[in-house]
Order: C-alpha cells, then structure tokens, then sequence
C-alpha cells in the first residue's frame, strides 16, 4: 500500500530524529518544497562540540542548552548552503503546537509557508 507524502515527510521526520545527540529528546525536521526534501535537521551540539549522549546535558530552567533544536539545525544549514526555503513547508516530530516560539519565529523569519507536525495529524 502506498502512503501518502505526509506519512512519508513523518516517517522521514522519525528516521532522522534517531541521529540526534541529547537523549532528552530525539526530534527530527524536513524541510520540503513541491514534495521534495531540501534539507533535513536533528537535535545536536554546535559542530566539533561534545554531545550529550557523551558529556551530558547542560540544564538551564528545565532545558538543554548543549543542543540547537532539530528546526533550527535545518533552516542554518538551509541558510548555510544556499538552500532557498522561502515558500517551503516543515515537518517535525517536535512540540504539539508545532516548534517552540523560538523555532517558530525562525522557521516564519525564513519563509516557511507552513509547520506541520505528527501530533496534529489527529
């Protein structure tokens, strides 16, 4: 049975959130345009820095601040790499209302067009 492009950006969204380095949560994101994917992003440290699943967690009011959450990983390498996201939409496997404030205001910043996430799927 073919699933639909839905399904497949989530399931996609899974498969790359088991890269993520900081056991607190193992998010992954798809930026995708006309149905094809243009970027992918996990939960992880700043490139050459230690790792959660290595060192530890670094807690600061009930949040790990070792990690860029896996939304703002894909919009820098987007950004990075002269991807253009502008009019794309994101895929996440993150919080239920979509990304948190600060990811929302960057992924909105960026152009995306729309934050779908596997909990509002219903």
């Amino acid at each position: 049975m073919r699933i639909t492009r839905l399904e497949m950006m989530l399931r996609i969204c899974h498969t790359v959130g088991l890269r993520g380095t900081c056991p607190r949560a193992r998010v992954g994101c798809v930026i995708e345009k006309d149905g094809r994917i243009l970027v992918t992003g996990y939960n992880g440290s700043l490139p050459g820095e230690p790792h959660c699943d290595d060192v530890g967690c670094i807690m600061k009011d009930n949040h790990c601040v070792r990690t860029t959450h896996a939304e703002a990983n894909a919009i820098a390498f987007a950004a990075k790499h002269g991807i253009a996201i502008n009019g794309a939409n994101l895929y996440t496997t993150g919080w239920e209302g979509g990304c948190c404030p600060v990811c929302t205001n960057l992924a909105m910043s960026a152009g995306i067009n729309e934050i779908i996430t596997e909990r509002k799927r219903g």
